[in-house]
């Protein structure tokens, strides 16, 4: 089994990754938000430990970013956070689980089994538009059926435009979508929807003016 703790705190991602790797877990750590996005994102995790106040990008952030790209990798938040209205918040976003520190390692290992002896949750189906495929199970893109190699970001965004076709996309949403809370501005969105008309062949983003772009067979 394969874990992700994303957490700031040096001494607190030391004891976890210990114990966890004593108990036979693979564990790999993200000190901030960002990185731990990307990673949970990309990395094939059985399960996610997440902290909730990290640098660069907040763990409620992070883990409705992963519901709304229909990610439904188990997540149990840990945080010093233990508000009812807290805890509550963590569970809104999609967090799975949520234990607040200090806890003691027997709990926060009974809760991870717990979590991965759910059934998993269903491969998310093939998006496609015309001769145009994406996987998000596998983050495969073929077009007519040759394997198209795309950067995260693209990925990111071509995956926001299939699952909203035939509807146009502003490019604020496409921001919010695949940047997040990260410092970015509009004109990124232009930069990578080029780089997809490039690998893709520009007629297939079209820009609707005043209002954002759409894919099209």
């Amino acid at each position: 089994m394969r874990l992700l703790i994303v957490e700031d705190e040096a001494g607190m991602a030391r004891a976890l990754r210990r114990g966890l790797e004593a108990e036979g877990f693979v564990v790999e750590h993200a000190p901030d938000g960002p990185r731990g996005l990307a990673l949970a994102r990309f990395g094939g995790f059985d399960a996610v430990l997440l902290d909730v106040m990290l640098p660069g990008m907040s763990g409620y952030t992070v883990v409705k970013t992963l519901r709304a790209e229909q990610n439904w990798v188990p997540v149990l938040m840990i945080s010093a956070k233990d508000g009812e209205y807290d805890q509550a918040d963590g569970l809104d976003y999609g967090a799975d689980d949520y234990l607040v520190k200090p806890f003691s390692f027997v709990v926060l290992l009974a809760r991870l089994r717990a979590l991965l002896r759910r059934e998993p949750a269903p491969r998310p189906a093939v998006l496609t538009c015309g001769a145009l495929a994406l996987d998000p199970a596998t983050h495969e893109v073929t077009l007519d059926g040759a394997v198209v190699s795309l950067a995260p970001r693209e990925f990111g965004v071509l995956e926001a435009l299939l699952r909203a076709a035939p509807a146009v996309v502003a490019k604020l949403t496409l921001l919010d979508t695949v940047w997040g809370d990260e410092d970015a501005g509009p004109n990124v969105v232009e930069v990578y929807v080029g780089y997809l008309r490039r690998k893709l062949g520009r007629e297939r983003i079209e820009t609707v003016r005043g209002a954002g772009y759409r894919v099209v067979p």
